[in-house]
């Protein structure tokens, strides 16, 4: 038994196995690599996360076997600076892309009629060509690479085959699925064969017939699904399950908060989004099956992890992320802690779980470490590898993390720097120079500000997060001088005694037993779920 052969050792409060047998496996090539992202899928948006309402047993299953980090964060609090930040291992200050692609900035901001102080800055609008990708690396070391799903990292030109893939299906320049989850959608790159296919299930297909193909040859297969991004749908079917299990569990009177800038949800109730969530999981399964039908699975390291936060604010306002505060585009826990697992099936770290802060920066190296190829120091500069803590050891380091974005969220974030390190967490809020301290290993859900008990440490936080900003040359916000006060706070005034109300209306409508989105249930019905 496996027991037999290790011994247990207790490291930073976790029970870890180390001393195990832990070599690559005996092969003709090197691990694959299959890389699942999953877009705006918030940290408890999974039923081994916590959450009680949404249904993800493959990701489940998925997650014990391999190791969870408890502390896993994504770059960005939105998704391109987060997902060049995966492919570089740069924070999103050094790549300069610090907003999604195609997000207003200067005085084009206006045209939202928002009334805010600052203009936001301008960003970097494609993946640099100069940057040398993880899907470069791997190429380069002889892996047959592919992606399938969102890319939203630049227009014609800077696509996932500009950067190191072989293969592309459905990625270009958009970041949310251009005519829905059902074909026909409107994708160059990604034919419509079957009128009301799910794109989920379509991508998943087409990684695992990817995978088929490629068994004997070491491989690296990037599955980033446009899933859970709004707009949301789901089938009849999967509709009634959710709405059926919203009911029998109760349904709370009030859905929402008002948060500093948006209403937020605070309930997970949404049968829509639960059934594209449900969906999302299906397509990992189909993945996850053709790894171990092909007999692969001993030699293929699995990594799956999401964006940003759950969209609880703003956009199609689909999940709560509660106990964490905010969400999607928001500076707090809830718009960057991420579910963040890590299979690699020699190391017999089965169920463990590690809660030293990791990002989204550090998937580069860790890949590279554990397949063998020599790491690109100069390259992914603010990653580490994670191999130790897999293996069962531990990183005798501590370490910074930075976030920055000098921009206004569509779910209600401010321009805004973060820094976190041995469990501090400063924000440095731009519009006023402001700052909110926070022990998160005592606060998750980011309640008490400490700035005016610890100024020492908020002072000391925030002049290491003002020089690192310096020296990467970090873009930043700028005065609106046509700012108006009077205005701002009669948007505000308006977001909260009508949109509140309004939001609160529509959720009880989804929730109703006669709801009914179209005739055809977004094209759904044509298909199986």
């Amino acid at each position: 038994m496996f027991f037999r052969y290790c011994k247990p050792l207790f490291i930073s409060s976790i029970f870890l196995f180390i001393s195990c047998k832990q070599e690559l496996p005996t092969a003709v090539h090197k691990p694959n690599v299959v890389f699942i992202l999953v877009d705006d899928l918030g940290l408890l948006d999974l039923g081994v996360t916590g959450s009680t309402y949404y249904e993800t047993p493959h990701i489940d299953q998925l997650a014990r076997e391999g190791m969870i980090f408890t502390q896993g964060y994504a770059a960005s609090r939105v998704c391109s600076p987060s997902r060049a930040s995966i492919m570089t291992g740069k924070f999103t200050a050094r790549h300069g892309i610090t907003d999604w692609i195609g997000a207003k900035t200067g005085t084009q901001w206006r045209d939202h009629g928002r009334h805010d102080k600052l203009l936001p800055a301008d960003y970097v609008h494609e993946l640099p060509k100069e940057e040398i990708t993880l899907a470069e690396t791997l190429k380069e070391a002889g892996y047959s690479t592919f992606f399938a799903g969102k890319w939203h990292l630049g227009e014609e030109g800077s696509y996932p085959e500009d950067h190191g893939f072989d293969s592309n299906v459905g990625g270009w320049d958009k970041g949310s699925p251009i005519g829905g989850y059902f074909s026909p959608w409107q994708n160059p790159k990604l034919k419509n064969r079957v009128q009301g296919e799910n794109l989920s299930l379509r991508l998943a297909n087409e990684t695992a017939s990817f995978i088929a193909q490629h068994k004997d040859a070491a491989f690296f297969a990037f599955l980033s699904f446009y899933a859970v991004h709004g707009p949301i749908q789901t089938t009849n079917a999967k509709w009634k399950k959710y709405q059926d299990k919203a009911t029998n569990a109760g349904i709370a009177e009030s859905g929402y908060s008002m948060e500093r800038v948006l209403p937020i949800r605070q309930e997970q109730d949404n049968p829509i989004y639960a059934g594209l969530v449900e969906s999302m999981d299906d397509a990992v399964g189909v993945v996850l099956n053709e790894i171990k039908n092909q007999g692969i699975d001993n030699e293929t390291i699995i990594v799956f992890t999401s964006d940003n936060g759950g969209v609880a604010s703003g956009d199609s306002f689909s999940t709560s992320n509660v106990p964490l505060r905010g969400g999607k585009g928001y500076q707090w826990e809830g718009g960057i802690r991420e579910p963040y697992f890590i299979k690699v099936p020699w190391l017999k770290n089965a169920g463990s779980k590690n809660d030293y802060p990791v990002s989204g920066t550090d998937f580069y190296p860790t890949i590279l470490d554990l397949v063998g190829i020599e790491a690109l120091p100069k390259q992914h500069v603010d990653g580490i590898s994670l191999k130790p803590l897999l293996e069962g050891k531990e990183i005798n380091k501590e370490r910074e993390l930075y976030w920055h974005y000098p921009h206004y969220g569509n779910q209600g974030g401010e321009p805004s720097s973060i820094i976190q390190e041995n469990g501090w967490k400063l924000i440095h809020y731009w519009e006023d120079d402001r700052e909110e301290l926070y022990q998160l290993s005592a606060d998750i859900g980011e309640k008490k500000n400490l700035v005016n008990e610890q100024k020492l440490l908020a002072k000391e936080m925030s002049t290491k997060l003002r020089n690192w900003l310096k020296s990467v040359n970090a873009n930043m916000a700028s005065p609106d001088p046509e700012y108006n006060l009077k205005l701002a706070t009669e948007r505000r005034q308006m977001l909260m005694n009508e949109k509140l109300p309004l939001l609160e209306k529509e959720r009880m409508k989804v929730l109703s037993q006669d709801f009914k989105p179209n005739d055809d249930w977004w094209g759904s019905q044509l298909t199986k779920d």
